[in-house]
């Protein structure tokens, strides 16, 4: 991407924004008195308020920039996944949520531990540990490059400064700032992404039916639906419908990241009036950032750039004027920050109440000795994200980097949801059953992830695209578990974990 700058306006923006932010989230957090108040924010949020945060948390800047880098030639083919998102958050409400709100649980994998024993809510919370992290990685690598060249700053000083925008809210705040910052933070990266529209449809002839003119000019008409049966393409109606449910089924169902803010309402029936409408949101969204690529293709008549993701900063700074881009910038920053302190919420959270509290005694959790070590975790993780970002930024990007984030949550998503989907239904399986089941599952997909980069030499791998991970992930891990547990009888009274 060539360097530019957006100027001394931006700046002092995004300088305001962060440190109100900030004050904004120290305030929310006040009377805090446990672990519990801290990560769970006392089961008392507003059902619209996650329902914002929600939809935050899971669009990051990833998707602020590289769906319209996305839609740039695909056009509207990304939306066929989204149809999934909306379907996949239907079923997770009425499926797999009651079974939350039945008990007090501190966390999702806390659930499986009422089923099966210590062992399954240790592993899976493992598990989620190193694939968020990796997955908060690149969300935080990515919108750190643009970043860097607007504000012709290196690399790793825009992730540093991404990572402490949220470090201080985030880390007196809890939950409860999270959630309330998020909601604050996706009305901006909305309204900055409607202004771009606006200006676009002005400066494209003949708005967007000019842009739909250019595509079939170009010999690549906008399309939404494409029904080809082909299981290495991403975008086709049955890998968005289906693909797509199970994705969502598994990060919005099996997920700390997102069931930390489901947790957080003050019931079932709010946390489910929060997800499905999240979905809903999530639709307009989309189709907001689709469309604005679109029309960037006819604007800048189908040029092409290094990287999908800097055609969208390249727009922002280039072709608008410095108030607006100033403000288009600050919901790079609003993007970033969301998933960034998501993340290490929910990562805090799950080291701290699946693993450090449960091997180090209740009491850790308890009065002021829980809110000083959800802090330090929060802490902890904001320097591991940081550097593991500062790793990925050296990497070479080829695809949208939308598609690494999602494809890399993938292989651990569809193994957590079949261990969820066990523990509802199948009642003969055991822990040892789950854990082997889970880590068949998880090399599979591993393996099946490293050959579609070309990594290893599995060729399955370039045969199937990304969004059916969490559907393979999912139905190996409740076929194994299903076999394995034909080796002994059927278990009777309570579940025995050592079984």
């Amino acid at each position: 991407m060539e360097a530019f700058s957006a100027g001394l306006p931006t700046f002092l923006l995004v300088v305001v924004y962060v440190v109100g932010l900030n004050v904004l989230g120290v305030w929310l957090g006040r009377g805090q008195k446990n672990a519990r108040d801290y990560f769970l924010g006392g089961h008392a949020m507003p059902w619209w308020t996650v329902m914002a945060s929600i939809v935050a948390t899971e669009t990051s800047a990833l998707t602020f920039l590289s769906v319209p880098g996305d839609a740039y030639r695909s056009g509207y083919t990304f939306l066929q996944l989204v149809f999934g998102y909306v379907a996949g958050r239907i079923v997770v409400a009425f499926l797999l949520l009651p079974g939350y709100f039945e008990r007090e649980i501190p966390t999702a994998y806390a659930l499986l531990e009422t089923r099966f024993g210590t062992r399954a809510r240790r592993l899976t919370s493992l598990l989620f540990l190193v694939t968020r992290a990796l997955a908060a990685a690149v969300r935080l690598a990515v919108p750190a490059i643009p970043i860097a060249l607007i504000l012709k700053i290196p690399v790793w000083a825009a992730i540093l400064i991404l990572a402490a925008g949220t470090t201080v809210y985030t880390l007196f705040g809890g939950i409860k700032a999270d959630i309330w910052i998020d909601s604050i933070q996706m009305f901006q990266y909305l309204t900055g992404a409607l202004v771009a529209l606006i200006f676009l449809l002005l400066q494209v002839p003949g708005g967007l039916s000019g842009a739909f003119a250019a595509h079939a000019a170009a010999g690549d008409p906008v399309r939404l639906f494409d029904f080809a049966l082909d299981f290495a393409r991403p975008y086709t109606f049955w890998a968005g419908l289906v693909g797509g449910a199970f994705l969502t089924m598994a990060t919005h169902g099996a997920d700390q990241l997102i069931v930390q803010r489901l947790l957080a309402c003050r019931g079932l029936r709010d946390a489910q009036k929060a997800l499905i409408g999240s979905g809903l949101l999530v639709l307009v969204q989309m189709t907001l950032f689709t469309t604005i690529g679109v029309l960037l293709f006819a604007l800048f008549r189908g040029r092409s750039f290094a990287t999908p993701d800097e055609i969208f900063p390249t727009y922002m700074v280039r072709e608008l004027p410095p108030w607006v881009s100033a403000y288009l910038v600050a919901g790079i920053f609003s993007a970033a920050m969301c998933s960034e302190s998501s993340a290490r919420n929910s990562l805090a959270s799950a080291l701290a109440l699946d693993l450090v509290g449960p091997l180090t005694g209740d009491a850790a959790l308890e009065g002021r000795r829980g809110l000083v070590l959800g802090r330090a975790l929060t802490l902890f993780w904001t320097f591991a994200l940081a550097g593991l970002a500062a790793g990925f930024s050296l990497l070479p990007m080829t695809q949208p980097s939308v598609q690494v984030a999602l494809s890399l949550a993938s292989v651990t998503a569809g193994g957590l949801l079949g261990a969820f989907l066990l523990a509802r239904f199948a009642r003969r399986v055991s822990e040892s059953d789950l854990l082997w089941a889970i880590l068949l599952s998880t090399v599979f997909l591993l393996v099946l992830w490293l050959g579609s980069k070309g990594w290893i030499d599995f060729p399955p791998g370039r045969a199937v695209a990304w969004p059916w991970y969490s559907l393979i992930g999912a139905c190996l891990t409740c076929a194994a578990g299903l076999l394995l547990s034909r080796r002994h009888p059927p278990l009777r009274g309570p579940i025995d974990s050592e079984a």
